[in-house]
């Protein structure tokens, strides 16, 4: 059986959380919206969009689509961008 070469840390305050966050504010400013526009279209609180921009609180896969949908991102291109801005090493 596989083992893992690094523990994967459930912190919100890792490094990879810090890159992907960057990468949805990226996306965000890139539609041309404002946290609160963002908020409005996901009927969520502006602090939602604050709260996981800023790495206080992750969001799931189900949210990080909506979101993606809310703002004409392609999922698909954050997580490669994501996956290809951090190295996770695997021991076979």
């Amino acid at each position: 059986m596989a083992t893992r070469a690094r523990k994967l840390d459930k912190s919100v305050h890792s490094t990879e959380q810090a890159v992907f966050c960057e990468l949805m504010i990226k996306a965000r400013k890139t539609a041309g919206l404002t946290q609160h526009e963002l908020a409005k279209r996901l009927r969520r609180p502006q602090s939602f969009v604050a709260k996981y921009e800023g790495g206080k609180r992750r969001i799931d896969v189900v949210e990080f689509v909506t979101i993606c949908q809310a703002i004409g991102a392609d999922p698909a291109k954050i997580l490669r961008t994501l996956r290809n801005s951090i190295s996770i090493s695997l021991v076979v």
